[in-house]
């Protein structure tokens, strides 16, 4: 084939990290090389079943020690059309990786013609952290929760990570980010396996408002510059989906009024 590298050609792996290490190394996370100053920083993110696959959610805050350094973080991504990604931590170093991610999954697909199981797509998020290690021992962790669904498990399936690219299958909920406990114990209390999509919602938006309301990090619903938590959706019969920020921001007001209601009575 003209005009390609013959690394492309004689590459034996389908993996795209792999093809990037031997062409352009440069793409990849440098590792080592460089002091880093104050960076800001994600969190929190919810991911559980519902009574038709996986809502995933998370807030809009970075930080920066004590400063907000934004109000409209999106830390949910989806990773391809049947699975999503959220990240905890460095927000630069963890929107790359998303980004390459998606990438690999794509690289993937297009190699061989298939589709990855969610397994294998955990697995590989997992090597990719264990290659960004150098990074997280200088202080800039990313720390990534991944979900989804497939033929084999239209369920689905939640997988949490370490820095060292430890993968751990989660069979029912799970929180990540300096919110998390506070999400987490919500979610012990309101979580249910049949969920809908609109109680989910409605659970997800409590989960993430008790984790607002003690760790400062995490930015609940903000009706004035009108920025709602980002969600999204994975079914087997629709793939993933984001639900629409009006939405969202309609299930807050309504969590407000009946925490309100309950504040005076």
């Amino acid at each position: 084939m003209a005009g390609f590298p013959p690394a492309y050609l004689s590459s034996t792996s389908n993996s795209l990290t792999e093809l990037l290490r031997d062409l352009a190394p440069e793409a990849l996370p440098r590792m080592g090389e460089r002091e880093f100053a104050e960076v800001p920083e994600g969190t929190t993110i919810i991911c559980f079943r519902t009574a038709d696959g996986i809502l995933m959610a998370g807030d809009r805050r970075a930080t920066i020690g004590n400063l907000i350094a934004s109000h409209a973080m999106e830390k949910v991504r989806a990773a391809d059309d049947f699975s999503v990604i959220g990240i905890a931590g460095t927000a630069g170093v963890a929107l790359d990786l998303i980004r390459l991610f998606q990438l690999e999954l794509e690289h993937y697909e297009k190699i061989e013609d298939a589709r990855l199981s969610l397994g294998g797509k955990a697995n590989r998020l997992a090597a990719m952290l264990r290659g960004n290690l150098g990074l997280a021992m200088q202080g800039l962790t990313v720390v990534p929760m991944f979900a989804g669904v497939d033929e084999s498990r239209p369920d689905g399936q939640i997988f949490s990570f370490d820095v060292t690219g430890g993968k751990y299958e989660e069979h029912r909920f799970h929180a990540i980010g300096s919110g998390s406990g506070f999400a987490r114990g919500a979610l012990k209390k309101l979580w249910q396996p049949d969920l809908s999509t609109e109680a989910a919602l409605a659970v997800a938006v409590e989960a993430l408002f008790d984790a607002a309301d003690d760790d400062s990090a995490t930015g609940g619903p903000d009706f004035v510059r009108a920025i709602a938590p980002t969600v999204f959706t994975v079914e087997l019969a629709t793939g993933v989906r984001q639900l629409p920020s009006e939405t969202v921001l309609a299930t807050a007001a309504e969590v407000v009024a009946e925490r309100t209601r309950k504040a005076q009575s």
